[in-house]
């Protein structure tokens, strides 16, 4: 008796199957990958978890320290960049205010700093002692700290020191809300403290 061989025909139908029920999905049911970048429902999210209800009219103390500028340091946060000023002394009286140029003090000129907006920032806390030795003298005055690569701000620079008065002038990418509020310590030390915002 001839051998007939066995032909297995459930493969063919499975893959017959398997194609008419792919072509059976809906188009807009096909899976595809996600895009890398943050979508506009997530960008939303973002600007609502920053919202920081500040503004962009100009701030002032009512008060008057005694101190000296120390140093200039800046940094980077999720919702704002920041820069804070180290006083040796009680905190210093400031005003920080959007203005359309930097001028120094005492000469009145002109000082080109970088970004969409600027705003002066005025502390009665001089960088230099009653000996008129420095108290606080960067390596360069038109970059008082490095700001590359923050997402706010474009310039630090120093506009001089006179009759007690220090001025910083702060590049920023465009008219943001800000905040300005003062810290103590650690021991006779202090902190004057400007955030700007990434977005309103």
């Amino acid at each position: 008796m001839k051998c007939i061989p066995t032909i297995d025909i459930r493969r063919p139908i499975r893959t017959a199957l398997a194609v008419l029920a792919i072509a059976a999905v809906p188009a807009g049911a096909v899976a595809v990958p996600a895009f890398a970048g943050p979508s506009k429902a997530s960008a939303v999210t973002t600007a609502a978890a920053c919202a920081t209800g500040w503004g962009s009219l100009p701030e002032a103390s009512t008060f008057q320290g005694l101190g000296h500028l120390t140093d200039v340091r800046t940094g980077q946060h999720a919702c704002f960049d920041r820069i804070v000023f180290d006083i040796d002394g009680k905190p210093s009286w400031f005003r920080v205010e959007y203005v359309k140029d930097i001028f120094t003090v005492g000469e009145g000129k002109l000082v080109p700093v970088r970004g969409g907006a600027k705003l002066a920032i005025v502390l009665l806390a001089q960088s230099y002692d009653e000996t008129n030795h420095y108290t606080y003298n960067p390596a360069n005055y038109d970059e008082l700290t490095d700001v590359a690569g923050y997402r706010t701000f474009r310039q630090v620079v120093s506009a001089g020191s006179f009759e007690g008065e220090t001025t910083i002038g702060l590049g920023v990418r465009a008219r943001l809300p800000f905040r300005v509020f003062t810290l103590t310590g650690p021991g006779t030390t202090s902190r004057v403290v400007v955030d700007v915002a990434h977005s309103w």
